[in-house]
């Protein structure tokens, strides 16, 4: 996002802020981020905002842009801001302010951080023993932002006046407890796209409503794959025989790459100990994230939020030589992360999630290589769907340096090596601090789907820390004992989410070789099941899926309800197939029948079906 629309956007938060507070007198302001798309607003007013309410607010935001008023931006002494925003009644404000003068910006929320006042460092960072801003250290000083009569905490940037804000609407209601909180106030949080030109904005909307008609929870439903159950609970996905053939093969396809490779598998419990998780520093960090069981006689456990600490298990059973080195531990199994309920949605944000997950032991110097060799199973993968990929270098945060484990030696090291592999593969890359897992850098794979939308897929971590927690090590050359570096890898990262991703991006028209039904026999009467029942048994006994309609419906119908269901090849069973003739195949998707000679057909669709290359 380029830096003029970024303030187009945050400066369309503000004028949303500054519509609400003289349309609901009272109301109070928590804090409005700009988002991938615009921007959003976390508000507490007092009747409930509604969409129908959203025609009144864009006319208010647009006779406060049509007046032009500008940001003016001021500083004051943090304890004046406190009292600024005490007089204003905007508790949410003076708890922000109250904590960036007690710990300074590592008490603030990356969502947060535009909207806390905090002046920009200057060039060079704070001068030694400066409690000006940042780090672990008390703030002595915040900004404010007027717009016309409105004020708000914020840090900047914005536009020069509210005319030059682009075009924009607003969207959505959501629900959001404040700083993510459950304890704390539920505040209604309002949505707005914005982008710099009508022109711009019209092309997002149209994108929009294509998306929806390609929504994974639609299609999910229309195409029986997977369905939701209030008895089992939100975020937990029950995948039907159809979704299951889908889950299946995508993993096949996944385990078939990483074959190549010498990937070995493994298979752990779904518990463990909390004694696991201490060690690995996991529980410290998550403790309130993970789904607690207490045993019958005291003992306590968790359902496993991650595979890695059981997996360094593994390799710790017994001594390992330099020589055995790598070792590739893969497995395909579910975790669990207790989720806010308002936060989960469809495939995407679930209680538990598939990982395609594996573990890679080996010493420093091979690093390179396996980070190559696990690359290229990445751009096979994602090329056979026609993803587009680019690389997200996911680093610390020097900053906010207590959300990871570890020391700034070794956080450096390993960043250096990756953007080493990055260069070295020539990748488009770029980087994202405050991204990295809390126990090492990442490679992020970031996926360009048929609609433009950019998705995180493939990660790719290196990690120095659990080999040191754990103890991990292997005996060298010259028999003395070496600290051995771990890799984590996850192809599709969550089977869930990369399912919702890839129904979207084709829109659930699944290619011959991954569809749960690839073909569909459609007979034109009952004379011809015979002949279509002899067929189905000859090209499943080939390997292929099929199902046959022998219902009493006419034809049409039986081919519309094929193309309903997105089937790749439908055959029409009559009487010139019956006594021999070519067969003609309706291809979904396709104006043109693909017409075979019988004596070839189920050859030709066992190559049609076969995974690409």
């Amino acid at each position: 996002m380029d830096e003029k629309l970024h303030a187009m956007r945050h400066s369309a938060a503000h004028v949303l802020a500054a519509a609400v507070s003289e349309l609901y007198p009272g109301a109070k302001f928590g804090v409005g981020p700009v988002v991938e798309d615009g921007f959003y607003y976390d508000i507490l007013t007092p009747a409930p905002i509604t969409e129908e309410d959203f025609p009144k607010i864009e006319a208010k935001m647009r006779e406060i842009i049509k007046r032009g008023d500008a940001f003016r931006r001021e500083e004051m002494p943090i304890d004046d801001a406190i009292v600024f925003f005490e007089k204003r009644d905007q508790p949410f404000k003076v708890e922000l302010l109250k904590a960036l003068k007690e710990k300074g910006t590592t008490a603030i929320r990356p969502e947060e951080a535009q909207d806390v006042g905090i002046p920009p460092l200057p060039e060079g960072g704070l001068p030694a023993g400066s409690t000006a801003a940042g780090g672990g250290v008390g703030a002595e000083t915040a900004s404010v932002y007027y717009t016309g009569p409105f004020v708000d905490l914020c840090r900047g940037p914005h536009v020069a006046n509210a005319g030059e804000i682009g075009a924009f609407t607003l969207a959505k209601l959501a629900g959001a407890y404040w700083r993510g909180n459950e304890k704390n106030p539920q505040l209604q949080r309002v949505y707005g796209y914005c982008f710099a030109t009508q022109a711009a904005l019209d092309e997002y909307l149209a994108m929009l409503e294509e998306a929806k008609k390609r929504d994974h929870r639609k299609l999910g439903k229309e195409l029986d794959l997977f369905t939701f159950s209030e008895l089992v609970g939100g975020g937990l996905p029950l995948w039907t025989p159809r979704g299951t053939i889908v889950r299946r093969e995508l993993d096949r396809f996944v385990q078939d790459l990483r074959a190549a490779f010498g990937y070995e598998g493994v298979t752990i419990p779904h518990i463990t100990k909390r004694s696991l998780y201490e060690t690995s520093g996991h529980w410290a960090k998550f403790a309130d994230e993970l789904f607690h069981i207490a045993a019958r006689e005291g003992r306590e456990y968790a359902l496993k939020p991650m595979n890695c600490p059981h997996h360094t298990q593994i390799y710790a059973r017994k001594p390992h030589s330099y020589r055995e080195l790598p070792k590739r531990y893969s497995e395909t199994t579910m975790v669990y992360r207790d989720e806010q309920s308002g936060e989960l949605g469809g495939l995407t944000r679930v209680l538990s999630i598939t990982q395609d997950d594996s573990h890679i032991f080996c010493r420093h110097r091979q690093v390179e290589q396996e980070f190559a060799n696990i690359w290229s199973i990445i751009d096979r993968f994602y090329r056979a769907f026609g993803f587009t990929l680019r690389v997200r270098l996911s680093f610390h945060d020097p900053a906010r340096a207590e959300k990871y484990l570890g020391t700034p030696e070794i956080w450096a090291e390993a960043e250096r090596a990756l953007e080493k592999i990055a260069r070295a593969r020539q990748a488009d890359f770029f980087v994202a601090q405050g991204e990295a897992a809390m126990y090492g850098p990442k490679l992020d794979f970031m996926a360009m789907d048929a609609l433009g939308r950019e998705h995180q897929v493939a990660t790719i971590q290196l990690d120095l820390n659990l080999p040191e927690r754990f103890d991990l090590s292997c005996i060298n050359e010259k028999g003395e004992s070496e600290r051995i570096v771990m890799i984590h890898c996850a192809i599709m990262g969550s089977i869930e989410r990369f399912a919702a991703v890839l129904i979207e991006h084709l829109a659930g028209a699944f290619p011959l070789w991954l569809a749960p039904e690839q073909i569909r026999l459609a007979t034109v009467s009952d004379d011809f099941i015979p002949f279509a029942n002899d067929l189905k048994e000859k090209l499943a006994a080939a390997g292929l899926r099929v199902a046959l309609d022998d219902s009493p419906e006419k034809v049409g119908k039986k081919i519309r309800d094929a193309a309903m269901m997105k089937v790749p090849w439908t055959v029409v069973i009559g009487q010139k197939e019956a006594e021999g003739m070519d067969f003609k195949v309706n291809v979904f998707g396709q104006e043109e029948d693909l017409v075979i000679p019988q004596p070839d057909f189920i050859a030709r669709a066992v190559e049609a079906a076969k995974r690409p290359e």
